[in-house]
């Protein structure tokens, strides 16, 4: 993927420039963040970044997740690194929020049609309330489901011939976009209806099926430790144990080396131009071809 070590460690020296960037925000406006998945267990086992990584992702409880993206949006940093989260008339297939570096270019496989900030990206996914009772649990993913599929508005990929093939007739009998638009917050509402519960659970919903609907501790995301990662202290949960070994096992122990790889497929990478130099290049090429 990568074209030599030089260009991964300088996407990652990217990235955590962009990591301090969003912890430093949310510290000056009394936000409560944490790395989640890969940032964790970096910080724990490697004290940085997994070697082969590119990436490191954020959770938020939702409040601070829905308020970050406000203040954000509307402070000046947000003209170098733009925050991004569909909407009735933005579109990027994903179900979080994403905040790019508009002077690089990191052009992912899903989303070479489209005409939107291709910058190195950080992903946020907010953490809501799950209830207790297993059914509602069940109900709430179901919600979730929903959501992610008028949401993300693309057919799921390798998840087997049915699911490809319901999401399909389901989105081509709502092509209009303003009511997929209606019905994902709509499923939305519903399925984040108990963050005003008191609950001992809280799930991760904004995601793929991997991770959808998984449930952890509240205990364990109540507040964040600072420790060591590369050369700073950066944020991880409270309970990051109990949450790293619920989710991926003995993570202690380093993959084998046919594992070690990025899980982000991309087009076209330069950690040293604005994605928009490729325009017509390496995306928006048949859009640009009819002209």
């Amino acid at each position: 993927m990568y074209s030599d070590d030089l260009q991964l460690r300088k996407i990652q020296e990217n990235v955590l420039d962009m990591a301090v960037k969003v912890v430093d925000f949310c510290e000056d406006n009394d936000l409560l963040c944490y790395f989640c998945g890969g940032g964790v267990i970096g910080s724990v086992r490697e004290k940085g970044f997994i070697p082969w990584d590119d990436d490191l992702d954020f959770f938020m409880p939702r409040k601070d997740y829905e308020l970050f993206f406000d203040l954000w949006k509307k402070s000046s940093i947000n003209e170098r690194y733009p925050i991004l989260k569909a909407d009735v008339n933005y579109i990027d297939h994903n179900l979080f929020t994403t905040i790019r570096d508009s002077n690089t270019t990191f052009i992912k496989t899903y989303q070479k049609d489209l005409d939107i900030p291709h910058g190195i990206a950080i992903d946020i996914f907010p953490l809501d309330k799950a209830p207790k009772s297993k059914v509602k649990q069940k109900i709430q993913k179901s919600w979730a489901m929903i959501y992610s599929l008028y949401c993300n508005q693309i057919v799921p990929k390798n998840h087997g011939k049915l699911i490809s093939f319901g999401s399909t007739v389901l989105l081509g009998v709502v092509p209009s976009k303003r009511m997929r638009y209606s019905i994902w917050k709509y499923a939305e509402k519903k399925m984040t209806k108990y963050n005003n519960c008191d609950s001992e659970f809280v799930t991760e919903l904004c995601v793929g099926p991997r991770y959808m609907g998984s449930i952890y501790r509240a205990e364990d995301f109540e507040k964040s430790i600072y420790v060591d990662f590369e050369d700073i202290q950066m944020p991880i949960p409270i309970g990051y144990d109990r949450y790293l070994r619920k989710t991926f096992g003995d993570y202690m122990q380093r993959p084998p080396m046919s594992k070690r790889c990025s899980n982000h497929d991309a087009v076209f990478i330069n950690p040293y131009r604005p994605y928009v130099n490729y325009k017509g290049i390496y995306y928006l090429k048949e859009e640009e071809g009819k002209e």
